[in-house]
């Protein structure tokens, strides 16, 4: 209403300044003599500003129907598009004004004014390739996921814009949690532009998550085939990929092709520990413990883990406490100060009951490292030499409060999980999740308190465990649980009898 008001007043102020205007010319003197064929005219004032006005406007006229004679002469020469190019060009010049307008105004987070923005360009430009994109986001800038829908599908229709339509609705879909149709699209996308780096991502996480190794093989190989990803990083994906396969393949009850694929995924990545750990046990089930062995110490020698020992104590599973020892000397020779390597000679020490050579192997952990699994190992020893039940309780309510050591932790969003995963089970990224200490303790490791029944079922081992069981139960209030390795079996099976750790 103001501005309606204010636009009124604005009018009448023009009007009466030409009204002034026009009666000060009147009343002045002088003007414009102009001499044409011998005839003299002369000009009043206002007579010589209504020329020069009429001047400019039939400037304006020639320039015009100079313009449209020039097309003409364009169409007679054989140019079918000259005259409509002639007439569309005003209406081509507001249409891109209006698509400017709304790209600026998509920018700036105004979605109603982007759509109709992009409705006017659309009027005169009647280009919906470049109109129905602006329509579209702009429609989801503003929540309205059916209008964006609709638009485009529009896009799907025309060959040119058929890509940008179909990677649209993919994540829509996406968005709305629906992941198998997203996949089909990702999948559509994929076809269109094989190239294009942030469909390969999405499509490769997508079928990660859907357990389509093949599928995802063949995208990790178009990743590699445009350039987006180093080769080492594409070899080790493909490790991943294969170590899954296996996985699935040996659950399914096929054991020697699941065996063929984690020998080949160790082949790809001698350092992935997963694929490491079961391609020696394939050896071991092929009754190839060299194989195995080496398979083992190749790990080993890039990252001591506890499933490679695992794996190793399980190559010959009846041998005795003392010959265990001895046999892991190949493994425990390589690294022999890294952690890792002093806790499985601890542990094997302390099944051999040899504690006082125990506790050199731990030498400084339980000071140093203070994690759960040194401090649980201590209180072994400590039991193990005769010491009082309080030294014991001290050393095992300190692994209570203690970091529970290294975990399979996702790189992306920190989740712990308690076996290796291709994939994070919390924010479902692919090939994210690494050994390492985790920032905070969310759950409590298996290589932890829980570790001494996979040495040896013994009973000063399954004493000390239910010692911290009930110091755990006192302080949380809940009854003891029953402890798995990373595997899922229960330390009190008779495969895990005999192994250093898991």
């Amino acid at each position: 209403m103001l501005w309606s008001l204010l636009k009124i007043l604005i009018f009448v102020a023009i009007i009466a300044l030409l009204a002034m205007g026009a009666g000060y010319l009147m009343e002045s003197e002088g003007g414009v003599q102009i001499t044409l064929a011998g005839t003299e005219y002369t000009l009043g004032p206002l007579q010589s500003v209504m020329a020069a006005v009429v001047l400019v406007v039939l400037v304006w006229i020639g320039l015009k129907l100079l313009s449209l004679l020039v097309a003409t002469l364009h169409f007679l020469n054989g140019d079918e598009t000259a005259l409509s190019r002639y007439f569309d060009r005003n209406r081509e010049k507001k249409g891109f004004e209006a698509l400017s307008d709304g790209l600026l105004a998509l920018a700036s987070g105004e979605a109603k004014t982007a759509m109709s923005k992009a409705a006017k360009a659309e009027k005169y430009l009647q280009k919906p390739g470049l109109t129905n994109l602006l329509t579209a986001q702009a429609a989801e800038m503003a929540g309205d996921t059916r209008k964006a829908t609709e638009t485009y599908k529009k896009l799907i229709q025309d060959e040119t814009t058929r890509f940008v339509g179909v990677r649209g609705i993919m994540k829509q879909k996406l968005s709305e949690g629906d992941t198998q149709t997203a996949r089909k699209l990702a999948e559509k996308a994929f076809q269109l532009k094989p190239r294009h780096e942030e469909t390969q991502d999405v499509l490769l996480k997508l079928q990660a998550q859907a357990r389509d190794w093949a599928g995802a093989r063949n995208t990790l190989n178009a990743k590699l085939k445009s350039g987006s990803l180093p080769r080492d990083v594409v070899t080790r994906r493909e490790a991943v990929l294969a170590l899954s396969e296996a996985r699935d393949i040996i659950a399914e009850g096929t054991g020697i092709e699941g065996q063929e694929q984690a020998i080949e995924a160790n082949r790809l990545s001698p350092d992935l520990v997963p694929a490491a750990a079961m391609a020696a046990r394939s050896y071991i089930a092929a009754d190839k413990p060299r194989k195995a062995i080496r398979v083992l110490k190749k790990a080993w020698d890039a990252q001591p883990h506890p499933d490679l020992a695992a794996a190793f104590a399980e190559i010959n599973p009846t041998e005795t406490a003392q010959d265990r020892v001895k046999r892991f000397a190949t493994l425990t020779n390589i690294h022999p100060q890294h952690p890792e390597t002093r806790l499985v000679r601890a542990e094997l020490n302390i099944v051999a009951e040899d504690f006082p050579e125990a506790r050199r192997a731990l030498g400084d952990l339980a000071e140093t490292a203070t994690d759960a699994r040194a401090l649980t190992l201590m209180a072994a020893v400590e039991r193990g030499e005769g010491a009082p039940d309080s030294v014991v309780q001290g050393w095992l309510a300190k692994a209570l409060n203690a970091p529970r050591g290294p975990q399979w932790v996702c790189e992306n969003c920190n989740h712990i999980h308690a076996s290796w995963s291709p994939v994070c089970e919390n924010c479902e990224s692919f090939d994210t999740l690494a050994w390492k200490p985790p920032q905070t303790n969310e759950v409590s490791s298996a290589t932890g308190a829980h570790i001494l029944p996979l040495i040896a079922n013994t009973p000063e081992s399954t004493e000390i465990v239910a010692e911290q069981e009930l110091i755990e139960a006192e302080t949380d209030g809940d009854a003891p649980q029953d402890s798995t390795d990373q595997n899922g079996s229960r330390p009190d099976d008779d495969a895990t009898k005999d192994k250093p750790a898991g």
